[in-house]
């Protein structure tokens, strides 16, 4: 058997092949990824069976139906996913054969309705069913999460040794994989004996309502092919419990503002706002460009150059980045460093060039 991770960041995409017949699968590919993803199936001859996504996305778009339009392959998914573009519905027990490799599915639903984990030899691909240690497993908050479906279906892992190799579809923590025994001692969704106690837990978080991950859900089940569909926050654990909030963000919450009241701040505002830019020099005179006489100052080095934003602290601060989630961070920084009119540019430099509104190019 032939298995590979395809991606550089924190999601994941897997290529099972048989090594006999060089008949393989895609599982859970990135729509922004599908010209890597073909160009590495012909330059390495391999014969695609199908295509699998083992839940609907919320934090990413799914290449699932890209790909359907270059490859003559069914696109599977589970018989309770709401993609219209699927063409072949699995169901609990049922098998994908693969050249002399036979893959299982297994319904984990919780973090949506339609997760399944895939059964490959001794290899779990859990999608965000599971995730490796602190990680602990997706939300259960959203459309079709259920948290006593998920409890349900973590006692299916019991049928499995404790040998069997994890390989979920996120990790932003280091990890590429992780044994079964090894979750059962330190994943804290694993910890969890009673299902009372852990629909209790899940369901009295307070997770405050995350609009653009429905966007992507609603956009993965429109079968999008266009990788600028929706906005999505670049690196960010979304998927996971409290990952789009930490404990200083509940204690810390930052104001955002669009990039449309920005744009007419800085026309009325003049002397009054300063744009810090909290991205790296690269980014700053690269393709986004930057917003006229923003400060660069990237968020890893901001904590110990505050002295630098002295001369500003009684003037209204806008943090931008990339999309919004560094420029976020920032924002708390300075809120926590005694600045107190501070506010985070919501979609970062992603939606002001977006809106159409002015950007200067080069170097800092």
């Amino acid at each position: 058997m032939i298995f590979k991770q395809l991606n550089a960041g924190p999601c994941r995409t897997y290529l099972i092949a048989s090594a006999k017949t060089r008949e393989a699968v895609l599982v859970d590919p990135l729509l922004d990824h599908v010209g890597d993803y073909l160009r590495m199936l012909e330059q390495e001859q391999w014969q695609p069976v199908c295509i699998i996504d083992t839940h609907t996305h919320a934090d990413h778009l799914s290449g699932g139906a890209a790909l359907l339009d270059h490859l003559n392959v069914p696109y599977v998914m589970h018989a309770s996913a709401k993609p219209q573009c699927v063409t072949e519905r699995l169901t609990d027990g049922d098998t994908i054969q693969v050249g002399d490799l036979s893959i299982l599915c297994r319904h984990t639903p919780g973090h949506t309705s339609d997760s399944m984990t895939l059964v490959v030899a001794d290899k779990l691909l859990t999608g965000d069913f599971l995730f490796i240690g602190e990680g602990g497993a997706g939300r259960t908050d959203l459309p079709s999460g259920d948290p006593g479906e998920h409890f349900d279906s973590l006692q299916k892992l019991k049928e499995f040794a404790d040998h069997f190799l994890v390989f979920p579809a996120h990790d932003y923590h280091g990890h590429t994989y992780s044994t079964l025994g090894q979750e059962r001692r330190t994943n804290p969704r694993l910890q969890f004996t009673s299902r009372e106690q852990y629909v209790y837990w899940l369901s009295n978080l307070a997770l405050p309502p995350v609009e653009w991950m429905k966007d992507v859900l609603n956009a993965n089940y429109a079968c999008t092919r266009d990788p600028n569909a929706v906005w999505i926050p670049r690196d960010l654990p979304a998927c996971e419990v409290k990952g789009t909030i930490s404990e200083v963000e509940a204690d810390c919450p930052v104001m955002t503002i669009s990039p449309e009241q920005a744009h007419h701040m800085l026309q009325s505002g003049g002397d009054t706002i300063v744009v810090l830019d909290v991205r790296t020099e690269e980014e700053y005179g690269g393709e986004l460009g930057h917003i006229q006489g923003a400060y660069l100052l990237p968020v890893q080095e901001l904590a110990c150059r505050l002295h630098e934003l002295e001369p500003y602290r009684d003037k209204c601060i806008l943090t931008v980045c990339r999309s919004g989630v560094r420029s976020a961070k920032a924002a708390r920084i300075l809120m926590q460093a005694g600045f107190t009119n501070v506010q985070s540019v919501a979609g970062g430099m992603l939606e002001w060039n977006r809106q159409g509104y002015p950007v200067n190019y080069g170097e800092y």
